[in-house]
């Protein structure tokens, strides 16, 4: 540049030299002036302006002085000329082999920055359904809890049916509590992740739109610059733009130019991280979840299972002990009792008539005449079988009332074990037909974690 602000300097004028003036008394004489002036009339006619032949001389010498010195500064300018033409063409084509250098460079660096946007946009792209992916398998999970949660609802309010003394808070109802909570909580924590969720592809999408701007410019700065290198000198589109040298104010650096973009990749990039660091947090959600939907169900159910097995045991006991034809059952004590409280009832009236007969006998003996009235062994006899008869009939009498007692406390304890069996047999029924046969579709590991 200096090269050629230096040739394009306008060279000095050259001196011009005037043409060769007249000697003031030559001047004088020609213009019949001054004092050398002839002004006789033989002179009249002949002695007007004309030169002295030294001044014409001199005039001509200076004339061609001066045509070789035009010819002279001529042909140097002329060189010069054509030395400046064919520099400034060299250095034009110079400046313009390296614009279009700079211009190529500038277009490889933005198609690299280009292709690093498309990259990245494409990634966030996948990244976004992937995470999207996740996202309904968070919902299909949450919406699978709903059939969890109602079957532990539905088996609490099922159990509070029971009847006492089976109407407890066994371990059964524990679990069933246990499990109604873990499902709140698991939902609660998918709501949350979902959201979260929501939140994560909401930036991906925003930077997804910046990267896409940013990429959609550089294709347009793209396009233009690869134009800009197709141009040429015998190009028919070009212009004259006398006003395009001037840089707008709100033009760029390639530094902040590069800041920029390679800020856009960072945040994206940041963003997609965090997306795929979302989509590992909730496939371990979901699969954690699923695991301890499942683990608690199987504890629900050996708890459901234990508890029928100790129902079951206890009605059959309770059916063993009340069952008939059964030596020591309490229906057949039951009905030996009565047979046995019958027996007494009969023995007693069998013994009112000897009683009667002895109690007769002595009435009648009492009626004997004066020394008849002795107290023989006979009255003795009468007298002790009387007294015999009374404490038989009394034993008798209080055996009864103990065989009737026992027979009242065998029926109360026929009655209790009926009872107790029909509260058993309602609890079976309860925990077997009703809970269990509910819990039957109890939503397998697949669907708990999103994939059905």
């Amino acid at each position: 540049m200096a090269q050629t602000d230096v040739l394009l300097t306008k060279q000095p004028a050259p001196q011009t030299i005037e043409p060769c003036a007249l000697p003031h008394k030559e001047h004088d004489m020609v213009c019949n002036t001054g004092a050398y002036t002839s002004s006789g009339l033989a002179t009249a006619g002949f002695r007007t302006a004309k030169y002295l032949m030294d001044e014409w001389f001199q005039n001509s010498h200076g004339q061609y002085h001066q045509a070789i010195m035009d010819r002279t500064h001529s042909e140097r300018q002329r060189q010069e000329s054509q030395q400046l033409a064919a520099e400034t063409e060299a250095l034009a084509q110079r400046t313009q082999k390296d614009s279009t250098r700079k211009t190529g460079e500038r277009l490889e660096v933005t198609h690299c920055w280009k292709a690093e946007l498309r990259r990245e946009v494409n990634e966030l792209v996948a990244e976004t359904d992937l995470l999207l992916a996740q996202k309904q398998r968070l919902e299909r999970a949450l919406d699978a809890t709903s059939l969890p949660f109602s079957i532990a609802t539905d088996n609490l309010q099922c159990r509070e049916r029971r009847q006492h003394p089976d109407l407890v808070r066994d371990y059964v109802e524990m679990e069933l509590l246990k499990e109604a909570e873990l499902i709140r909580n698991i939902q609660e924590l998918l709501k949350r992740t979902i959201l979260q969720a929501v939140n994560q592809i909401r930036l991906n999408r925003e930077h997804k739109e910046t990267c896409e701007m940013d990429w959609s410019d550089k294709v347009e700065a793209y396009n233009i610059d690869e134009m800009c290198t197709h141009y040429h000198n015998q190009s028919t589109e070009v212009q004259v733009h006398p006003h395009s040298i001037r840089m707008e104010e709100s033009a760029s650096t390639p530094e902040t130019w590069a800041k920029f973009t390679k800020g856009n990749l960072i945040r994206a990039e940041r963003e997609r991280l965090a997306s795929d660091n979302l989509r590992t947090f909730i496939d371990c959600i979901l699969r954690d979840t699923a695991e301890d939907l499942r683990l608690q169900c199987d504890a629900v159910n050996l708890a459901f299972a234990r508890r029928c097995e100790e129902l079951e045991d206890a009605r059959h006991k309770l059916q063993y002990h009340l069952q008939k034809g059964h030596a020591h059952s309490t229906l057949q004590e039951i009905t030996d009792q009565e047979h046995q409280v019958a027996l007494l009832k009969r023995a007693i009236k069998d013994k009112e008539a000897p009683l009667r007969v002895a109690q007769t006998r002595l009435y009648q003996r009492s009626h004997r005449p004066n020394v008849e009235l002795c107290r023989d062994a006979a009255q003795f006899r009468l007298m002790s079988e009387v007294e015999e008869l009374n404490m038989s009939l009394t034993a008798l009498r209080d055996k009864l009332q103990d065989a009737e007692q026992a027979l009242h406390n065998l029926e109360d304890t026929r009655m209790t074990l009926e009872k107790d069996i029909a509260v058993k047999a309602n609890s079976l029924f309860i925990d077997r037909q009703k809970c269990m046969t509910h819990r039957n579709h109890y939503p397998t590991v697949l669907q708990l974690a999103g994939y059905q």
